[in-house]
């Protein structure tokens, strides 16, 4: 309805100015006047005696003024142009070293008459980040990358408020928005996309090769186009077309302030030229990187005036319905198949047993019984049993017995479909005893709630020094068949990370540090079937 709104709108102006047109018999625009006495002045930021080409930030701040203008449009000889009606206006060359552009503005009249003039300015740049450059496109002249969406893991697109913070800096990571699955059915149309970075003697271009442009349902709204749909170049109209890229040192309150997974921004943004942006359509071309490898860029773009968009991106191409996730851990050093019938080994198992709710509320008592736990058919199998108001179910561990510091935990298994029920695969620290919990640490592998049965998590919890409490950071995964079919729930933990998988799709990544539990100490394997909400 509003849109329709919109556009009557519009139809009773051009009728009123047409209706307005004839009564007068004047189809005039009114005097048509050149502008004249054009001028342009640039103050390099930083200048004096020792920095005569400005203080490496490559900022330059224009005045132009001119007689009879109505607005004045910039060309920065750098490919960059911009259009400022008071002639004010600052601009960032971002060319590594000392370069020196022709700078030409135009100073618009009535009608769209210009006059022009130009300088050149010599400024000094001293930003670069060539590691990301590499990254992303190679690093010799000619090398070129192709990127493409992760649409093979959650939360390849995700939102978040551009600056509040809320008191826990939400402002840097997609607090508001992030339940995308991988090959999202609404985004399945921009999967196609194809965006290739290339290194010139220049610099970095950049081009959508292949595709078509996203456009979300509030930017939608405001060019006045259905939103949350993929949209061919008549809407995205700078969509096409080989654009430069420039790189600068990143602003967003999010880069200085804020981290990501623990881990702060790397500083640097980098700005697609000509209106080019990547497959998602907000009227905005910067970027901040939050992260970027040889293989994995993770991006952060505003919607002015709405939010803040968090993006992943590949450099290999992602197949639907293939997994590749390839581990660095090779060399099986400890495993139990379960093939042999009765009671789990106990070289490898012991168990937690009595009731007590155990911190979380839960109702059943653990036992050791044959009934809540067995070996059958090279299958564990746990088993929560109702008699009366009372349960009973198994807590099943490997403490004292098997501990693990770094690699590759697997587990095979097949999850209760019953309400209440909420089984989890997860480690603790091997220092549990001494230190208690959170200071131990908690790896939860696998965590399926009491009432929702097809959805799994991975979270990790340890002791926050500062404030003395419980921190934790998870996601989670939606798998639909969890009740029915065997998945492979899968911890990948080095020093550097911790990720979790399920049939190796990425649920959630933990950058590792030594201000962690997760560094440098053993954990035991922990499993159980309990009761509660």
């Amino acid at each position: 309805m509003m849109n329709n709104i919109k556009y009557y709108i519009g139809l009773v102006l051009a009728v009123a100015v047409l209706f307005t047109s004839c009564q007068e018999d004047d189809t005039s625009i009114g005097d048509i006047v050149t502008p004249t006495n054009v001028t342009i002045s640039a103050e390099i930021v930083g200048v004096d005696a020792d920095n005569p080409y400005g203080d490496g930030s490559g900022v330059v701040n224009f005045t132009s003024t001119a007689d009879n203008e109505i607005t004045y449009q910039f060309n920065f000889g750098d490919g960059k142009t911009d259009v400022a009606p008071s002639g004010e206006i600052e601009h960032r060359f971002t060319t590594t070293g000392i370069n020196t552009y022709t700078v030409v503005v135009n100073a618009v009249g009535t009608g769209g008459v210009k006059s022009s003039t130009a300088m050149e300015v010599e400024v000094y740049s001293s930003f670069s980040d060539v590691e990301a450059e590499d990254f992303l496109s190679g690093e010799l002249v000619g090398d070129s990358k192709t990127w493409y969406w992760a649409a093979d893991i959650p939360l390849h697109v995700g939102l978040g408020p551009i600056e509040d913070d809320y008191g826990n800096g939400e402002f840097a990571y997609e607090a508001w928005w992030g339940s995308i699955l991988a090959w999202d059915e609404e985004k399945y149309c921009m999967y196609s996309d194809e965006f290739v970075f290339t290194r010139t003697e220049e610099g970095l271009t950049f081009e959508q090769t292949a595709g078509l442009a996203f456009i979300p349902g509030a930017y939608g709204d405001e060019i006045g186009v259905t939103g949350d749909t993929c949209y061919d170049e008549t809407v995205a109209t700078t969509m096409y077309g080989v654009k430069t890229v420039s790189f600068l040192p990143s602003t967003s309150k999010a880069a200085l302030e804020g981290s990501y997974n623990d881990e702060a921004y790397r500083g640097t943004a980098f700005e697609i030229s000509d209106g080019g942006f990547m497959g998602w359509y907000v009227g905005a071309s910067s970027y901040d990187i939050i992260s970027v490898t040889e293989n994995t860029l993770r991006v952060r773009i505003i919607q002015p005036g709405f939010g803040a968009w968090y993006q992943v991106f590949t450099s290999s191409k992602p197949v639907e319905g293939e997994v590749d996730f390839e581990s660095e851990f090779n060399d099986l050093v400890w495993s139990d198949e379960f093939d042999t019938d009765g009671a789990p080994d106990a070289t490898n198992w012991t168990y937690d047993t009595g009731a007590g709710g155990w911190g979380n509320q839960e109702l059943q008592t653990y036992t050791d019984d044959a009934s809540n736990v067995i070996v059958e058919d090279g299958v564990l199998k746990i088993t929560a049993i109702k008699d009366g108001d009372t349960y009973t179910s198994t807590r099943l561990k490997s403490q004292g017995l098997q501990s693990f510091k770094y690699g590759r935990v697997e587990a095979y298994a097949k999850l209760p479909a019953s309400q209440g029920t909420w089984p989890a695969i997860w480690m603790l620290g091997s220092n549990f005893d001494t230190v208690g919990w959170p200071s131990c640490g908690e790896i939860d592998i696998m965590e399926q709630t009491g009432a929702d049965k097809e959805t799994s998590l991975g979270t990790f919890h340890w002791l926050d020094a500062s404030s003395s409490t419980n921190a934790s950071y998870g996601e989670t995964l939606a798998v639909s068949d969890m009740t029915s079919e065997f998945h492979l729930y899968t911890l990948e933990w080095s020093e550097e990370h911790l990720i979790i998988l399920v049939d190796n799709v990425e649920v959630v990544t933990l950058t590792n540090s030594d201000d962690l539990p997760f560094y440098d100490k053993n954990f035991f394997y922990d499993t159980k079937r309990s009761h509660g909400w």
